[in-house]
């Protein structure tokens, strides 16, 4: 059996940036993936502001390949929203660059790259096919929506009660300068995106699985108004929409990113919180470490994701607004237009405000609608 001071299963954002932080404190970490890199993963692929601010605070760089936009077109329900441009900009990229370049700068600081399918997991001690057995003072799960490490811990990897799903083409490149595209209500509580990107335009639909008995035909409708005649193969995949553990492990076992639940309910988006929960798991990790304590990891990790939690619960109240029945003439009116609610949401998404200013602004200027929904109600 091989030992380490901290295993991390999966290295995509989440994992890399944990092993990381620990490798570059001087602790021996496993990084351990299924997959060789670079390996591809679907996602949109939008990096907000807030991810390349926290990408350049983790990693001390810039990520590789990404194009730059700053114009975005909303559209709600059916309902045109208008374009703004002016507005911190989004940067897009794919998960095949991005998560690759991760891995690399974990392995740069230290951390040994292992590839293996994960086949049993005991407490900190990891079984991977083929009999190789791991074992570390400290685990972390970063293994994604389908954690296998959060299915050890807690008989299932996510609450089917409130899990997402989304369906995502990569179409042909746009030409000139195409805005971002953002459709609310593409699908029930949840919206539609058109991500131009240098070399593709990722076209995709998600929304609260309980709630979109025919996800596939949501997609097909938001293909046919995009244009999209002859799709290339649909992809599908889980998304956790919020649906966050309290406590994120037990025992020795941190989970951090989709495996924590940590995706913004309103946009899918989690690649953010992936970074910045990876980070904040290999620090506790290498304080309890320094401290002889690998117990102290999980109320310490679990403490520094209070403000992300938070953030999350106000996302779930501001999703009310956004996508049930009652509160849609106040969200349209709200959003329409250049106005300054519009312009908050995107100063959220890049990092300038947190949810807790955004909820105060929809709470400034939604007094009367909110009001009148609520008489509807």
């Amino acid at each position: 059996m091989d030992s380490y001071d901290l295993i991390v299963i999966g290295s995509g954002p989440a994992g890399g940036a944990a092993a990381f932080v620990a490798a570059l404190a001087g602790l021996r970490v496993a990084l351990v993936d299924r997959h060789v890199f670079p390996r591809d993963k679907l996602c949109g692929g939008g990096f907000t502001g807030r991810s390349m601010a926290l990408y350049r605070e983790i990693f001390g760089t810039d990520p590789v390949e990404t194009d730059r936009r700053d114009r975005y077109e909303f559209h709600a329900h059916g309902q045109a929203l208008g374009v703004i441009t002016d507005v911190p900009p989004m940067y897009l990229t794919t998960r095949l660059a991005l998560d690759n370049a991760i891995h690399e700068h974990a392995v740069a600081a230290g951390a040994e790259a292992i590839t293996g399918l994960v086949k049993d997991i005991e407490g900190t001690v990891v079984t991977l096919e083929g009999g190789r057995a791991l074992s570390g003072r400290l685990l972390i799960g970063a293994d994604g929506v389908k954690s296998r490490v959060a299915r050890a811990l807690f008989g299932e990897s996510f609450d089917a009660r409130h899990i997402g799903f989304g369906f995502e083409i990569e179409a042909p490149p746009q030409t000139g300068d195409p805005a971002i595209r953002i459709d609310f209500g593409a699908a029930e509580w949840g919206y539609g995106w058109s991500f131009p990107k240098s070399g593709s335009t990722t076209i995709g639909v998600g929304g609260v699985l309980s709630r979109n008995p025919d996800m596939k035909a949501s997609m097909a409708a938001y293909m046919a108004e995009l244009g999209v005649t002859d799709p290339p193969k649909i992809k599908g995949h889980h998304l956790p929409f919020g649906a966050f553990r309290k406590v994120p492990g037990q025992g020795d076992v941190l989970l951090c990113g989709d495996a924590a639940g940590l995706v913004d309910p309103i946009t899918g988006e989690g690649i953010a919180y992936a970074m910045q929960s990876g980070a904040l798991a290999g620090h506790a990790a290498v304080e309890a470490l320094a401290e002889g304590a690998p117990g102290t990891a999980l109320p310490c990790y679990t403490e520094s994701l209070k403000p992300i939690h938070t953030a999350l619960r106000q996302a779930r109240a501001i999703r009310l607004l956004i996508f049930a029945r009652p509160m849609r003439r106040a969200f349209l009116k709200a959003f329409s237009g250049q106005g300054g609610l519009k312009r908050d949401y995107l100063r959220m998404m890049a990092g300038e405000l947190e949810y807790p200013d955004l909820t105060r602004a929809v709470l400034r200027r939604l007094p009367a609608h909110l009001a009148r929904a609520a008489r509807l109600r």
